[in-house]
């Protein structure tokens, strides 16, 4: 109630703002994938370019370290007592005694591209990953969530589940698969595989006419039928000799194009839209030689990859209060931003901004003795007698004897 409100006596009716209104309407509701993920599953599984382009993403995210820093002022963890050295265990060597830390990135990477979201369990000593098929969310209305519950028989508390969502214009408790916008397209791609498949599985023999100029009754058709699928079978390949008598004919029920069996065009540009809507330019997946590959590469990491480490970057650093960044300098794709970055921290360091040591630790490197003080560039006025302080060296005079 706003005050002059209550100043002037009016009493009005409490409205919830948009996000206390949609965990209302979902209190006491179990949310489990709002999407029939078995769908994306067997695209990734079936279709070449779905799994190629997913595990290209998979990898190349998983590959991205993290450096663990100091911890986050003005922020409350969820869990506070825990170390940094801990933390740098969990997220870039071991984060449980069963999986290394890439077999484990790679579950979550997964699930973020097929479900939309990642689930992870902390037992107050290691990480585990929870598939999020088999995830549901209790809501409620005062804390947002009640609990999770993995299959239906195991519960978890809040603050033991790091829940990390792909976007969603639709709900707050869970998050929308890359691959739905390309549902339509993989559908198309199922169908055009599976026109070929039947087709083959037919003998590659189109659709057939048999025309007899007289009436014939519904036992001779029948008889007719068995005596040519007997002879001429598509499926065991029986290609014995036909006669045909009584005038009956054969016709094709439609004219096949073998050419245009293969759907080259359709599953291209098919392909194309199932990449685009993953994020990767599509000349990635092309094997020639192309000038254009390295910036695409280049751009592909700045668009997609560290977008999504990024989700997880942020979820880790709110659950554990420390600072993560993510370590590009083993990426070849992003070393070029690196070289950029080298000769703006160099000019930063002539022009006495910052010292030699401040600008290696941005780069990641190791500090080196003797360059912890500024320098101070020669077309600053100073002490003539100390050119580290600027200015030009005082020339000595040259002396009687050297003349």
């Amino acid at each position: 109630m706003a005050w002059y409100d209550r100043f002037l006596g009016i009493e009005r009716e409490e409205k919830l703002n948009p996000s206390q209104y949609v965990i209302s309407r979902d209190q006491g509701l179990t949310i489990d994938s709002r999407e029939n993920i078995n769908n994306y599953r067997s695209a990734y599984e079936k279709l070449e370019v779905v799994n190629r382009a997913v595990n290209m993403i998979v990898d190349d995210s998983a590959e991205v370290p993290f450096d663990v820093g100091q911890k986050i002022q003005g922020i409350n963890p969820i869990k506070k007592e825990i170390r940094r050295t801990r933390v740098d265990l969990l997220l870039n060597k071991e984060p449980n005694p069963f999986q290394d830390v890439s077999t484990f990135k790679r579950n979550l990477l997964i699930d973020l591209l097929i479900d939309g979201n990642i689930f992870v369990y902390y037992d107050g000593a290691h990480l585990y990953h929870l598939p999020a098929e088999h995830v549901t969310i209790h809501s409620d209305d005062r804390t947002y969530v009640e609990k999770y519950t993995y299959d239906h028989s195991i519960d978890y508390l809040p603050s033991e589940i790091i829940h990390i969502k792909e976007n969603s214009f639709n709900s707050i408790y869970r998050g929308v698969p890359r691959l739905k916008p390309a549902f339509r397209t993989m559908q198309l791609l199922f169908n055009m595989r599976n026109f070929q498949d039947n087709f083959f599985k037919n003998g590659a023999v189109p659709g057939l006419v048999l025309k007899s100029p007289n009436t014939l009754s519904e036992k001779i058709k029948e008889r007719m039928l068995q005596a040519w699928v007997a002879r001429y079978n598509p499926t065991s390949g029986g290609r014995r000799p036909l006669f045909l008598d009584g005038g009956l004919e054969v016709e094709n029920l439609t004219e096949i194009n073998f050419k245009n069996l293969d759907f080259q065009e359709g599953i291209a540009s098919n392909e194309k839209i199932i990449l685009e809507a993953l994020g990767i330019p599509p000349i990635l997946m092309d094997s020639g030689n192309n000038a254009n590959i390295r910036p695409n590469h280049r751009l592909y990491y700045l668009e997609t990859i560290l977008p999504i480490t990024n989700k997880i970057k942020y979820a880790f650093e709110r659950y554990f209060g420390f600072k993560l960044d993510e370590n590009i300098a083993g990426i070849p794709a992003l070393q070029p931003e690196l070289r950029d970055q080298a000769s703006y921290f160099a000019t930063l360091v002539n022009s006495g901004i910052m010292t030699p040591n401040e600008a290696r630790e941005a780069l990641r490197l190791e500090e080196i003795t003797g360059f912890d003080k500024p320098r101070v560039p020669a077309n600053i006025a100073g002490s003539a007698a100390n050119p580290e302080e600027g200015g030009r060296p005082t020339e000595t005079p040259p002396s009687e004897e050297n003349k």
